[in-house]
């Protein structure tokens, strides 16, 4: 029986409501007779109005989001005065290539490449919540009322699909596994979530959900598709019909996407052992190298979900495995990138939702661990127009707070935009029709200092 006959019109009007699909019933029943392949059809909701593609310095972004909140003083925001009971076993930060710019000791390789990404260490937002916190850094916005959008999804949308976005591979991707704190589309809809790749870059087959198969080889595939070709009758019978047209050539471009160019672009044993060791050989590293192939392809916005950051206990243990991580595997990315040229036009962002408290909690049960921190914390940036080599802001002695210029996620948000050529005031389809833009107006009464203009 056909799934659909056994909804009334009521029950069918709410299903396709909450999907963002506009159809009928009777629409559906009729894209239902060409099988699932039909799906394919069922185009999502769009209430743009035609608008030109935005321009600006910037054609992509890589965000290295640092789940559960990175420490600033053992990273980008050293504070080796402030003491034992506030540095705890990372008492040596080390000079970069930068003179006046110290960084945590664990960070040798982005300490040589200091002069190709900016530090902001007055980041403020002072919510230590994972989930509302996450969502200010991702959003700009406070979650009050409306779920709105996060970068990535309005970047999709303004450089996606609907702006001449003609790669096979999705304009939003995550690897690999989705940020999870809250709905990445927002009120956008599912059309702009993230496609996440699952799986894990550093195994032997990076197998891509819904793309590779670690299980089927590529010859079977190939056989696959080769039967498939000798089933397909109904071309014959009905030639010219504009719909199975299109059903057969989402066929091609999914066969496209698993034995073409598009599924070759997952695959990284086509790079060299010398790149993929530069990188390193854990999943972070790989995810980076991944990250900058994606770019290559022209993916407008790649998410790298970094996970482990919450560190409330074993916290200089698990720094003394993570650290060397990001700061090989970014390392890498910053400098192919730059050596390629494609830094030029490609904004690289690395933070979490919040620091973490700068004095170490020693008492039990945490021994050693750091909690929560939202009233001052660090970002870097590079790439996609941003300077190299410079300071935004700065915290207090001991890390604690902001000491001036705060920067707010809504500030360096905007900054991106601005940098991908989205205006401030670019409209956003708003479901209830409520006029709203990109950035935050006065009305929304959203902290905000304005643009970083220090490293425009």
């Amino acid at each position: 029986m056909n799934p659909f006959e056994t909804l009334n019109a009521q029950q069918f009007n709410r299903l396709v409501s909450s999907a963002g699909v506009p159809m009928t019933r009777r629409e559906a029943l009729r894209r239902s007779v060409y099988g699932s392949a039909g799906l394919l059809l069922m185009e999502p909701l769009s209430i743009r109005a035609d608008q030109p593609t935005p321009t600006g310095k910037a054609k992509s972004v890589i965000q290295i989001w640092l789940w559960g909140g990175a420490c600033h003083v053992d990273t980008f925001d050293p504070k080796p005065e402030a003491g034992a009971a506030y540095v705890g076993q990372l008492n040596e930060p080390i000079e970069t290539n930068v003179s006046g710019i110290r960084i945590g000791q664990l960070l040798p390789e982005l300490a040589k490449i200091a002069d190709k990404y900016s530090l902001i260490r007055s980041m403020t937002h002072r919510n230590n919540g994972h989930e509302t916190a996450a969502y200010l850094v991702q959003t700009g916005r406070s979650s009050e009322r409306d779920v709105f959008p996060c970068i990535g999804a309005v970047t999709s949308y303004f450089k996606g699909y609907d702006s001449g976005y003609t790669g096979l591979v999705p304009p939003y991707i995550v690897l690999t596994q989705p940020q999870g704190r809250f709905s990445e589309a927002g009120f956008l809809g599912p059309k702009y979530k993230p496609f996440a790749t699952g799986s894990d870059p550093n195994a032997q087959v990076f197998a891509v959900e819904g793309v590779v198969s670690p299980d089927v080889t590529e010859e079977r595939q190939k056989n696959r598709r080769d039967f498939l070709g000798k089933l397909n009758t109904l071309g014959g019978a009905i030639p010219g019909d504009a719909t199975l047209k299109t059903v057969l050539q989402n066929n091609e471009q999914a066969y496209e996407m698993i034995l073409g160019d598009a599924g070759k672009l997952f695959n990284l044993s086509l790079e060299t052992d010398e790149v993929r060791n530069k990188y390193g050989r854990n999943t972070f590293g790989q995810s980076c190298l991944m990250a900058r192939r994606l770019v290559e392809k022209g993916v407008p916005y790649i998410t790298i979900n970094y996970q482990g950051w919450d560190t409330h206990k074993q916290h200089f243990q698990i720094m003394n495995r993570k650290l060397p991580e990001l700061d090989q595997g970014l390392a890498a990315l910053i400098s192919d990138l730059s050596a390629s040229g494609l830094l030029d036009s490609t904004v690289v962002w690395c933070l979490g939702e919040f620091g973490r408290t700068p004095k170490v909690a020693m008492e039990s049960p945490w021994n050693g661990g750091r909690h929560h921190w939202g009233n001052v914390f660090s970002a870097l940036v590079a790439g996609g127009g941003f300077k190299g080599g410079q300071v935004v802001g700065e915290s207090d002695a001991k890390g604690e707070d902001v000491k001036s210029r705060p920067v707010y996620p809504a500030d360096l948000i905007s900054s991106i935009y601005g940098q991908l050529g989205i205006p401030e005031d670019a409209p956003l389809p708003h479901p209830l029709g409520t006029p709203t833009c990109v950035v935050p107006g006065k009305d929304e009464k959203v902290p905000m200092e304005g643009k970083l203009t220090e490293l425009i």
